[in-house]
């Protein structure tokens, strides 16, 4: 669930979260070990793919990859500013 809240859009967010809560809803009886202990692996294999994915785009983006010099400043000096809890100003447009 923590990755489905990091990595997910807002947008779509509540949807994964509602199918992974009745799965694990949906499976809360089964008694046979193995089953409990795949479906447990198949949980943290999704949850490690969206990390990945996300680290992925991240490592693409700060190799410069099919974006500018000027939006990885930025994203840069954004995460930098709320990493200590602040705020860059939004620039002035007519």
């Amino acid at each position: 669930m923590r990755a489905v809240r990091t990595h997910i859009g807002n947008a779509n967010k509540t949807h994964f979260q509602e199918y992974i809560m009745a799965e694990f809803r949906k499976n809360k009886d089964i008694q046979d070990s193995s089953i409990v202990q795949q479906k447990l692996k198949l949980a943290h294999n999704y949850a490690l793919l969206l990390n990945s994915v996300h680290h992925h785009k991240d490592l693409l983006f700060s190799y410069n990859i099919a974006i500018d010099r000027e939006a990885e400043k930025k994203l840069t000096l954004e995460r930098s500013a709320s990493s200590v809890g602040l705020q860059l100003p939004q620039p002035y447009k007519d």
